[in-house]
């Protein structure tokens, strides 16, 4: 590095400095700001501004400064009660108790990275005696826009779950609502949707570029529910194609979100698909995902979390 570099890095790093601080305030705030600095360059300086001595510029300045971070944490107050407010509207879109279905045994769990999350699960029934539709999906992004979307989501399969008829049907109808609100490509959502009949134990699903749930049989063999489509909003013509499998008693069903096998501990290892099928067990659901979650915790440690955190598990009793 020459002298003219090293004589230019502080100014430089000055105004990367002023940079990030305007451009995180509002326009009128940005205005506030350069008058008060204007006022305290004058003080300073030694510059009388119209008919302000340099007194009144000092006092000017002080005041300018101390007010504006007065208006700043008014304004993160005001959001952080907006965003306890988001967050307690999307924990009513989710259920907070398993339905109660004849034959099945269910549980759930969520972990938002933030205050609010872009992961999503649900479980209820289309009809009153029909088959447990079971549901995991996952937006792109994280924080307040991702919850947007997810909400979107979560109202638009609502709607749909009463009216399509089919699986296919059903996320057919879901990714043209996601493709006309990607924001030009930006945004997708990767689900797993699954119908499953508590008496026969049959269960169709259909995946849209979301992680294979793990099904382990009750004599310890492991299945991937595996599908290539891709996820919703991406394209419009995509055609998602049903699965089918069974059931028996004591089979458990395991659907979760990456942030699960992508936790991270403060090496950088991640947990990874191994630890997540060696954590699983044949007992009931709630034993289950206790029993993963507490894993998890033990490799992870005091380490950060990166990535919403969701898992769902379904056991044939």
């Amino acid at each position: 590095m020459n002298v003219g570099d090293r004589w230019k890095r502080p100014f430089k790093v000055a105004a990367g400095l002023a940079s990030s601080i305007l451009s995180k305030l509002a326009p009128a705030r940005r205005v506030f700001l350069l008058i008060t600095m204007v006022f305290a360059f004058a003080a300073v300086a030694g510059l009388p501004f119209l008919f302000f001595t340099q007194e009144v510029e000092f006092l000017l300045a002080f005041g300018g400064l101390f007010i504006l971070p007065v208006m700043v944490l008014g304004d993160a107050i005001t959001m952080k009660r907006d965003i306890e407010i988001a967050r307690e509207i999307q924990r009513r879109l989710v259920p907070r108790t398993a339905p109660e279905m004849p034959g099945v045994d269910l549980a759930f769990a969520t972990r938002p990275a933030k205050m609010v999350a872009g992961d999503y699960f649900d479980a209820f029934r289309r009809s009153k005696d029909g088959p447990l539709l079971l549901v995991v999906a996952d937006v792109s992004g994280k924080s307040v826009p991702a919850a947007m979307l997810m909400a979107n989501f979560q109202a638009a399969l609502r709607a749909l779950a009463g009216s399509c008829s089919s699986l296919t049907e059903l996320l057919t109808g879901l990714n043209h609502l996601a493709c006309s609100n990607n924001l030009n490509g930006r945004r997708f959502t990767t689900a797993f949707l699954a119908e499953l009949d508590g008496a026969t134990g049959e269960l169709r699903y259909v995946s849209a570029g979301q992680n294979p749930p793990i099904l382990k049989r009750s004599d310890g063999r492991m299945e991937r529910l595996s599908s290539e489509s891709i996820p919703l909003g991406v394209e419009l013509s995509e055609h998602y194609e049903c699965g089918k499998t069974n059931l028996s008693p004591a089979d458990v069903l395991f659907l979760f979100t990456e942030g699960l096998t992508e936790a991270r501990n403060k090496d950088g290892e991640e947990f990874r698909d191994p630890r997540l099928v060696a954590g699983m067990q044949n007992e009931s659901a709630a034993a289950t995902h206790k029993h993963i979650l507490r894993e998890l915790d033990n490799f992870v440690g005091q380490a950060p979390q990166h990535d919403d955190i969701t898992c769902l598990v379904v056991r044939r009793v």
